[in-house]
């Protein structure tokens, strides 16, 4: 038996899409005796005088019924002889385009149907490019209701040069066109008496055939870390789902964004630990060492994954309200959420032309290329090389609704490593130097950004940068780098001394954290009981920590601009 097809059915309002699928089902006698007898009583007081309407085995609302449109994904699971499937049959409506998109975005493959009355439509077009922009590489065209124009073989000659040219317009792979009627049962489980003209596979047969080709193998591993396990203090652990490649124990990782080197120390499928683990396992991941990772950090190996502040992205805009630059939103990407402006809409997309129009709004519906400043570097990478680390959604602030979706097309100011950020480093001691980087005030989007302006690694000896535009420190303090479980001593401008947090005791000066937030301690004990809290507690608990022992506005401020 093949693999699992997940595919979705797509197209204008009436095209058939839920009587397809019900036929399918109904045909393939995948539905119990009940559900049948119900169909057909249902089917009676329809409007097909009597006749099955095969459509009712999906559209399970009453609103829905009372339509006779699609309103929300209804997704089935079903399996023959030969394969097993998850279909959702999406709304056709333009005003669900939303709920189409949600459907697409799970998706190997897209059965797109056309009405043979009626040829190619906005909305076909529409679906199309939804479908191609979430990355569905395999698309079968139905064109259906080939009974209400005689089954003409002409007729579907002009509607499979439609789609042909809208193959070429948006760059299709790997496209089937099979003449189907939906209600008459032609073509869709077997051959049709009807279209002798047509010689290939029914469409159920194709599907059962088709050979889905996996993604190319995204490169290295990688694992977006979607919790932090502690049930105790002598095991910390990384929960996700390995999204490429095979990790094993003993293997080094680097955690990013914090760029540290750590090897796995063990791995658990479920509560069974395990030598190695593959792409698509949920595993719990624990390292050798103590790491700066949380909640929307990922762990990576043999791949040059990174993080970015800024991203233009190809958006699916749903929200109600027109997109316009400037506007907030909480940007989710893999397992981070964090807050981003979008700063520019570069170009709309016509729909009909596939033609790139200057905008200053978009519209709901509406598809565009739109740059996007993140507050902080998130991990990410473009759609077309790692698609976990390329898929995001724009969340409204206000109402926690979805405003959009897109894909990453293009990623700018890296930020990961210690050769293009502020570091110290001292033998084989290494830390982050965040306490450079700038929190300024951006005109442009209204919100508070981060820049990080210093290349430079520092070391014993070397005299650093006491003052910025948004930091002034003493000329002698101590830093306590916590995620990397460092100290490092400036006196009189200068380092005397970097060296491990264990080693480290409370001289007496101003001691700040990695960022350059004070650290509001004022003896030995204070100081161990705040490094000692920090490496056993989780997120939330780290919170509450920095709520009672750390300042920000005693060294910083936040500069009107860079």
């Amino acid at each position: 038996m093949k693999g699992l097809l997940k595919f979705i059915t797509c197209g204008s309002v009436d095209d058939g899409k839920s009587t397809l699928i019900g036929h399918i089902l109904y045909d393939s006698k995948l539905i119990y005796a009940d559900q049948e007898k119900a169909l057909e009583l249902d089917s009676k007081v329809g409007s097909r005088s009597g006749s099955i309407d095969y459509s009712l085995l999906l559209d399970g609302l009453m609103a829905e019924r009372e339509q006779g449109i699609t309103i929300d994904v209804a997704y089935r699971y079903f399996t023959t002889d030969s394969r097993s499937f998850i279909v959702a049959d999406t709304p056709g409506h333009e005003e669900y385009t939303r709920n189409m998109a949600v459907g697409a975005s799970f998706a190997d493959l897209a059965i797109i149907l056309v009405d043979a009355s009626q040829g190619v439509l906005v909305q076909t077009r529409r679906h199309a490019r939804i479908c191609k922009l979430m990355g569905i590489r395999y698309f079968v065209f139905a064109v259906n209701k080939m009974d209400l124009v005689d089954y003409s073989e002409e007729r579907f000659n002009e509607i499979k040069t439609e789609i042909e040219n809208l193959r070429n317009e948006l760059a299709l792979e790997n496209i089937k066109i099979i003449p189907i009627s939906a209600t008459e049962g032609d073509n869709v489980t077997v051959k049709s008496e009807n279209i002798k003209w047509y010689t290939g596979e029914p469409l159920l047969k194709y599907l059962e055939n088709i050979d889905i080709e996996s993604e190319n193998e995204e490169e290295g591993f990688y694992f977006p870390v979607q919790r932090v396990c502690r049930p105790d203090h002598t095991f910390r652990g990384f929960q996700g789902q390995i999204e490429s490649g095979s990790i094993n124990v003993g293997d080094e990782i680097i955690t990013l964004p914090s760029r540290e080197k750590a090897h796995v120390k063990s791995i658990l499928v479920t509560d069974r630990e395990s030598e190695k683990a593959f792409k698509g396992q949920p595993v719990t991941i624990s390292l050798d060492k103590e790491v700066d990772v949380s909640r929307g950090c990922v762990l990576v190996k043999g791949t040059d994954i990174a993080a970015y502040k800024k991203i233009t992205a190809s958006i699916l805009w749903m929200d109600d309200e027109p997109l316009t630059a400037g506007k907030e939103f909480f940007v989710k990407l893999g397992t981070k959420t964090i807050p981003g402006v979008v700063t520019k809409i570069d170009y709309a997309v016509d729909i009909n032309s596939g033609e790139h129009i200057s905008v200053e709004s978009l519209s709901k519906n509406g598809i565009a290329l739109c740059e996007i400043q993140l507050v902080e570097a998130i991990v990410a990478d473009l759609f077309s090389i790692h698609k976990t680390l390329g898929e995001l959604i724009l969340i409204d602030r206000i109402s926690n609704m979805t405003s959009a979706c897109g894909v990453v097309e293009n990623l700018s100011e890296r930020s990961g490593g210690f050769s293009n950020r502020a570091s110290f480093r001292f033998g084989d001691i290494e830390a982050r130097g965040d306490i450079f980087e700038e929190f300024y005030y951006d005109i442009g989007t209204f919100s508070v950004l981060k820049y990080q302006p210093v290349n430079n690694t520092y070391t014993v000896g070397d005299e650093i940068p006491v003052s910025g535009k948004s930091y002034f420190y003493p000329d002698s303090f101590d830093i306590i780098i916590l995620r990397d479980s460092v100290a490092v001593k400036i006196r009189d401008k200068k380092i005397t001394e970097i060296i491990s947090a264990d080693s480290y005791f409370y001289s007496g000066f101003p001691v700040v954290n990695g960022r350059g937030f004070e650290i509001t301690v004022s003896n030995e004990d204070d100081i161990r009981d705040f490094i000692e809290k920090y490496a056993v507690s989780d997120e939330n608990e780290r919170r509450k920590l920095f709520s009672k022992w750390v300042s920000f506005e005693t060294y910083r401020k936040v500069a009107m601009d860079k």
